[in-house]
């Protein structure tokens, strides 16, 4: 049932299906004034009214408040793209964002979304009125579905459409078959790349990537955008992947990703993305090896920039970072501190609404990303759309979107090589000694820091997101990584009084692809966080365990892959979320089949150092996964810089990880060996 202002839900499912048409397996009909009809149905009213309606369960009926200015959103083609890198959408996504969040009350954003609905381009509405719901007061405790339910193309082999529509329609609930979504469809193992398209091409990590830029848009209401270290979160999320990436290709046998230092260089890395767009039902274009990057010129598209504008943009922002300071609109001086730098300088890149100079300094990011999306069809003669690297829920499935971003990653640490390593009273945390460190499987017996991954069949509901398709339930199976539940123990000893700390816990790669050891200086960019927690440390000794599933940086499966059918939201307290963290099944790297053994990091830090003077529950809403996404509505949980203690250079006499922990008695570090199971095991 869509009680109060769960009625919002019924107009996120099914996005290409028109507004008046039944919701939630027929169960829930939304009453529209006869003028929000489009110009298609509006002669047809009464006859579609009746027509849809006679088996409800609920009626919604949408308050008739006038007919809403949306002309300035339908300059985005209903049938067309949306990308959120091109920036006439984002400004255009912003604005629509405005008005649903200007909105008197829910009765008011119910009216004023459904007339939008059926006019606008689908994505862009889902996008913004996504973006609404969670930052008004009086819905953000609505649980946005995935975009896996509403867009399934975006994600998965188009195959399995017609298998899915053939199941859902000709068999009945109750004998409906699962259909199998086949793993790694886009390549043959010719192709080295593939070795990481596990990686690449995981839902759940592509929901992440635009479940993020969700919680974090780039242009809105201030009060959306201004969020607390927005644009360090920016950095840290993004540094993050980039050093998971590697882990993950020298688990594999291959180099570090190379960044995109050349843009006159020809892109060697082809993909075939061999997904589509439920939108126009037109394919994502491919870009085959060696494709050049020229100047983009897409009229129509309001794309325009050469590849000397990304060249010198890339080089203000070099200077700057080299001298200190970021000029201002009317030339004013912004120093780049070491509390500010990144947070300033990750606006600048991005960029968002919130960047200090977007006249001087440009759209970096967001045109590094163009200018490989349209390298196919730069001047548009061919009128094919972008590629996956333009849009955020596809983008990460191409191998040179990491590319791209070892590039942006790499500004980031010239700002952060500029800065001085830490000194011995901000590392040390005098009177705590961590004894020992171990991680263990879950299971009796199990050999301490041994783990495990392996592969997992798992199922996700596709009806929500067959557009005219059946009613009901139809699964679909897909195969990912996945890891056995372990749990971290650490002995802690306190010689002073009770206190509390921040527990730390990062996982590193000893050597690399050709097994030749990494030296710190390596090693600290490829530190992967894999949680941090508040401890009370009492006097003496402290045992402190920590399950797996409580990772500070991962949201849970269920949160991932869950229905959006209304009547699956119960709105209870225990189901109220948001979708924004990594994957739990990805939370460490693969391994090898023969065990690859890294160094696990632990450290407690002293919470006086730490705190920004505001408690929180990590069990409360989605406080979980504050890592990577922050806390909704507070300030992040942590004064630290992002990524501390491995975001700052040491000084040039440590050469190891272990030179780096030895003096630091709060420190720990212990071998780890993960084994990888080439079987695939069923969830559960």
């Amino acid at each position: 049932m869509a009680t109060g202002n769960r009625k919002l839900l019924a107009l996120l499912q099914r996005p290409l299906e028109p507004t008046f048409y039944p919701k939630d397996d027929g169960k829930t009909v939304i009453d529209l004034p006869e003028n929000y009809l489009t110009e298609r149905y509006r002669p047809i009213g009464d006859n579609l009214q009746s027509r849809f309606s006679t088996d409800a369960d609920t009626r919604i009926p949408v308050r008739n408040v006038g007919t809403p200015n949306i002309a300035f959103a339908e300059a985005v083609a209903r049938r067309g793209g949306f990308s959120l890198f091109n920036e006439k959408h984002r400004k255009i996504a912003g604005e629509l964002i405005t008005l649903f969040v200007n909105q008197p009350d829910v009765e008011s954003l119910m009216a004023v979304a459904s007339y939008a609905r059926d006019r606008l381009n689908p994505m862009l509405f889902q996008y913004a009125l996504s973006v609404a719901i969670q930052h008004r007061p009086d819905t953000k405790d609505i649980n946005i579905p995935s975009l896996l339910q509403l867009f399934p193309d975006s994600f998965v082999d188009p195959s399995v459409f017609p298998k899915a529509r053939e199941e859902g329609t000709v068999v009945l609930q109750e004998n409906r078959m699962t259909i199998d979504i086949p793993m790694s469809f886009t390549a043959s193992d010719r192709e080295e790349e593939q070795r990481l398209a596990y990686l690449r091409e995981d839902i759940g990590v592509n929901l992440h990537h635009w479940h993020w830029h969700l919680v974090y848009p780039g242009d809105g209401p201030d009060q959306v955008v201004r969020k607390d270290r927005r644009g360090e979160l920016f950095y840290y999320m993004h540094q993050q992947l980039i050093a998971r990436y590697n882990v993950e290709r020298f688990c594999a046998r291959l180099g570090r990703v190379r960044p995109l230092t050349n843009l006159r260089v020809p892109l060697s890395e082809g993909y075939f993305p061999k997904i589509i767009r439920s939108v126009n039902n037109r394919a994502f274009p491919p870009r085959p090896q060696n494709q050049a990057l020229t100047d983009i010129n897409r009229v129509d598209d309001d794309v325009i920039f050469t590849v000397t504008d990304l060249e010198n943009w890339e080089k203000r922002i070099s200077d700057s970072i080299d001298v200190g300071y970021v000029e201002g609109p009317n030339g004013q001086r912004i120093q780049l501190t070491e509390e500010n730098g990144v947070d300033i300088l990750g606006n600048i890149m991005e960029p968002s609404s919130l960047s200090i100079n977007r006249q001087y300094y440009g759209s970096y990011h967001g045109n590094l990303h163009n200018i490989i999306a349209y390298s196919h069809d730069p001047e548009g003669r061919f009128l094919e759309g972008y590629g996956v690297v333009g849009e955020f829920q596809t983008a990460m499935r191409d191998p040179t979107f990491y590319r791209l971003h070892a590039q942006v990653d790499n500004m980031f640490h010239r700002f952060k090589n500029m800065l001085q390593p830490y000194p011995a009273n901000q590392l040390n945390y005098n009177g705590i000694q961590i004894q020992s460190l171990a991680a263990q499987l879950n299971r009796p017996n199990a050999p301490a820091n041994v783990l495990l991954t392996y592969w997992q069949r798992s199922q996700v509901d596709l009806a929500t997101g067959l557009d005219f398709g059946p009613q009901g339930n139809v699964f679909a199976s897909f195969t990912h990584l996945q890891h056995a539940p372990f749990t971290f123990r650490l002995t802690v000893n306190n010689t002073g009084a009770r206190r509390r700390g921040t527990c730390r816990i990062f996982i590193g790669p000893k050597t690399d692809e050709r097994n030749i050891p990494l030296t710190y200086q390596e090693q600290r960019i490829l530190m992967v966080e894999l949680d941090k927690f508040t401890v009370t440390l009492n006097p003496g000794s402290n045992t402190i365990v920590r399950r797996s599933e409580q990772s500070s940086v991962t949201i849970p499966y269920e949160r991932t892959f869950r229905s959006a059918a209304i009547s699956n939201q119960t709105g209870s307290e225990q189901y109220r979320f948001c979708n924004c963290g990594w994957p739990s099944h990805l939370l460490i790297p693969k391994g090898t089949p023969e065990g690859m053994t890294f160094d696990l990091f632990a450290m407690i830090s002293d919470y006086t150092g730490d705190t920004v003077n505001q408690e929180f529950d990590e069990n409360v809403d989605c406080n979980d996964s504050h890592s990577f996404c922050g806390l909704r509505d507070r300030l992040y949980p942590d004064r630290r810089p992002m990524g501390y203690p491995f975001d700052h250079r040491a000084p040039t006499n440590i050469r190891t990880l272990q030179e780096f922990v030895r003096p630091n008695t709060n420190m720990a570090l212990t071998n780890v060996q993960i084994r990888f199971t080439n079987t695939v095991i069923a969830r559960t």
